[in-house]
């Protein structure tokens, strides 16, 4: 009895613990427990206590089962409740914040760029500036010099057109007390100073400010190259540039809507549905085992019978065209620079005209280091010539002998026919005064037709020297071919060449195998030219019908412009005048504009890449479709509207420039040796400070520039000084100021990558 009382006890304890504890813990909203204890009346006896303890125990576990399931369904509701309150605000509030970076960072980027256009054209107008000056002085002294000079090399970054640079270097590692004082020259070397320079010598002119620009913004020599690498990898060109920089942007209806127009490079784009059709034939897709293994060194066969016989009727030769005759290589640079490999030696020379496809340098030079001697052709028609720009067997006569004056040894002529970039198509009677020219004076003859088929107009004909029935020096005379331009395949690479010299041929053969076509290739390019019925037919007229159309809205454009042009009715491009947006007839000028239509994302070809004696005319290509043409022409009209502003803003600065001069020659007066210039009063000073802003982390140069320069520009005008002065003046300037040491390349790397080497030679040449 006594065990049972101590176990109930026990037992009793622990479930009065176990209900305590679950009322305590029980929320309001649990459930009633599903049996109570019944309220006993005050007579009746209380119930045992067992009874009461089990029915305490199955409420307390009722109670408990309800209020796990309410607390643990409720409480699980309002904590993901919560935690998606919480994690939409979150990502709303990192989006806000990402949105608001995102603007930050646009803006910074755009005012960024703003300030780095704004300078590197600062930059570029005061570098062009000082190189005017300096070649200006040069050219003064140079017409002083004898007349005998010997003849400067073809290299354009060779010593001769670099002989600005080397002049000052020399002079400015000179000690400052050397500096030559201010010295007047005669009364006639003043009047020759103030004499207009003539075509030849602004041809001259042209080159070296050229050869000067491209080789300041080479790259550096190279240990691991001998001499004649580092001459092919630091040459530059114009045409080369454009194209580079369009090649990294190349516009695209959608993907790249702001990337580059080229209207600089010469290729038919209009007609890719034609060649897309015809070239998916499956007589284009057969394959061969000779097609596979090594061909001819001048091409298959098969490919010179299908040229000779293409030729033979599309140049209306009088007698078939013979294959054996005919070479093939991969593009008719290739044969250019063959052709003057196997008959010039190094430094020869080949004549041509002015203005002309200016990588035909590269394509003689690089290889066979021959240089072309130009015959420049005058941009204004006069009593004698009936049109501008145009040759005479008198002005090739008149080069050959200064050829020959300066030394040198003239071994052939080139002849374009069509021309580029002229579009000039030559009459039978010019180019058989043009062959009996040669004749007379032994010289060969190369005439490129790449051209031939391109004439869209057909009151115009264009007649081949292949049709001319008696050569006068058929041994010298050389006809190229190529698909590139007529049939809208420049990416193909096929050029031919027709002559009857067989020892030329013979030698060509050796250098075949260098430039030779796979033989997939010239097995579809035989399958395209015999195809006679789809040229007549389908590709020549429609071909035509598109160039004219593209042509006389350009000409139409340029009409509503008041641009004046060469209206000839063949080619991919016109010829154009854009002289009058030029502040002033130089080719540092033409350069500026050049650069001014890439800024605004469209690429032409300026006056100097063709190596023409006057500043300002430029090629435009409209081989396109319209609405790139559209788009193109709109840019153009953008930078002649900025250009035009920016003349009428500094019209209305020269009295103020006037008054900064008179102010800093009356200062150079009084000084030799300590000048100061009030930068405050420059116009171009003036400007400088306005583009400033203050978050910029980089100085502002340009003004810089200007403080140090201005007074070099103003002596320039001079025609008192001598060069030495100049130069003095300027080892002065440079070793009188900290600029340079304060403004290293480094820094102005991140402002504008193409004035960085100009930077390291000005500061290695100021430390010497």
């Amino acid at each position: 009895m006594a065990l049972e009382t101590e176990t109930l006890t026990t037992e009793s304890f622990s479930d009065l613990n176990i209900a305590a504890s679950t009322a305590a813990t029980q929320p309001v909203c649990g459930p009633v427990p599903l049996d109570t204890p019944e309220p006993t009346s005050k007579d009746g006896p209380p119930p045992p206590a067992a009874v009461r303890q089990r029915k305490r125990r199955r409420g307390g576990k009722a109670w408990s089962h309800g209020s796990g399931r309410c607390g643990s369904r409720g409480g699980l509701d309002e904590a993901l409740a919560c935690f998606l309150n919480w994690q939409q605000s979150a990502e709303e509030r990192l989006l806000s914040l990402e949105e608001a970076r995102l603007e930050r960072e646009f803006q910074t980027e755009e005012r960024r760029g703003e300030r780095e256009e704004r300078r590197a054209e600062q930059e570029r107008r005061h570098e062009l500036r000082l190189f005017s000056m300096l070649t200006g002085a040069l050219a003064a002294v140079g017409r002083a010099a004898p007349t005998t000079a010997p003849p400067a090399p073809a290299d354009p970054c060779a010593p001769s057109p670099a002989h600005l640079s080397a002049s000052v270097s020399s002079s400015l590692s000179q000690p400052p007390s050397e500096a030559p004082t201010a010295q007047t020259v005669s009364t006639q070397e003043t009047t020759a100073m103030s004499t207009p320079p003539t075509s030849d010598e602004a041809c001259k002119m042209s080159q070296s400010v050229l050869a000067t620009l491209m080789c300041a913004q080479a790259p550096g020599r190279s240990v691991y190259l001998s001499n004649r690498g580092n001459s092919l990898r630091q040459h530059r060109g114009i045409l080369q540039e454009g194209f580079a920089q369009y090649v990294v942007n190349k516009y695209h209806d959608t993907n790249n809507p702001d990337g580059i127009i080229n209207m600089g490079t010469s290729e038919n784009k209009l007609c890719y549905d034609l060649l897309y059709k015809r070239l998916t034939h499956p007589d284009m897709l057969h394959i061969d085992p000779s097609l596979l293994q090594y061909s001819d060194s001048r091409g298959h066969a098969f490919l010179r019978e299908v040229v000779a016989e293409f030729l033979s009727h599309y140049c209306c030769s009088p007698n078939p065209l013979k294959p054996d005759n005919v070479v093939v290589m991969n593009g008719c640079t290739s044969l250019f620079s063959c052709i003057a490999a196997v008959i010039c030696d190094p430094k020869d020379a080949i004549l041509i005209p002015t203005p002309f496809y200016g990588a035909i340098t590269e394509d003689l030079h690089l290889y066979s280091d021959v240089k072309l001697f130009h015959v420049p052709l005058d941009c204004e028609a006069d009593g004698k010539d009936s049109r501008a720009f145009h040759l005479t067997v008198g002005k090739l006569e008149e080069g050959l002998k200064r050829a020959k004056e300066e030394g040198l040894t003239v071994r052939a002529l080139i002849l374009m026919n069509p021309h580029n970039p002229l579009a000039e198509i030559y009459t039978p009677e010019e180019m058989f005064a043009f062959l009996e020219f040669c004749k007379r004076n032994e010289l060969h003859v190369i005439v490129d037709e790449v051209y031939m088929l391109t004439v869209f107009d057909k009151s115009v004909s264009f007649h081949s020297v292949l049709s001319v029935d008696s050569l006068p020096d058929p041994q010298r005379t050389h006809v190229m071919w190529g698909l590139s331009k007529d049939f809208a395949l420049s990416g193909i690479r096929v050029g031919t060449l027709y002559t009857e010299n067989k020892d030329l041929l013979e030698a060509l053969a050796q250098l075949g195998s260098f430039h030779s076509v796979p033989g997939s290739t010239q097995h579809q390019v035989a399958q395209l030219l015999q195809d006679r019925e789809w040229i007549d037919e389908q590709f020549l007229p429609e071909n035509r019908r598109r160039l004219k159309a593209a042509h006389s809205y350009l000409a139409q454009e340029l009409q509503s412009m008041g641009i004046s042009y060469l209206d000839r009715p063949a080619c991919l491009y016109v010829w154009a005048d854009l002289r009058k947006y030029l502040r002033e007839s130089s080719f540092e000028e033409e350069l500026a504009l050049w650069r001014s239509f890439l800024r605004h994302k469209v690429v032409l070809s300026c006056g100097q890449a063709f190596f023409c004696s006057t500043p300002g005319w430029f090629r435009f290509v409209f081989a396109d479709q319209q609405h790139h043409l559209q788009l193109g022409l709109k840019r153009i009209r953008e930078t002649l509207k900025e250009i035009e502003a920016k003349g009428a803003s500094s019209d209305s600065h020269s009295e103020t420039s006037e008054e900064t001069k008179k102010s800093v020659k009356e200062d150079s007066a009084e000084s030799d040796n300590a000048v100061i210039v009030n930068s405050a009063s420059s116009p171009q000073s003036k400007s400088s400070d306005q583009l400033k802003e203050k978050d910029s982390p980089v100085p502002d140069t340009a003004s810089l520039i200007t403080e140090e320069f201005v007074l070099l520009d103003c002596q320039a005008s001079r025609p008192t000084e001598s060069l030495d002065s100049l130069i003095g003046t300027l080892r002065h300037q440079i070793h009188s100021s900290d600029w340079l040491e304060k403004n290293t390349p480094e820094l102005s790397a991140g402002e504008d990558p193409e004035i960085l080497d100009v930077f390291k030679a000005l500061l290695q040449r100021a430390r010497k």
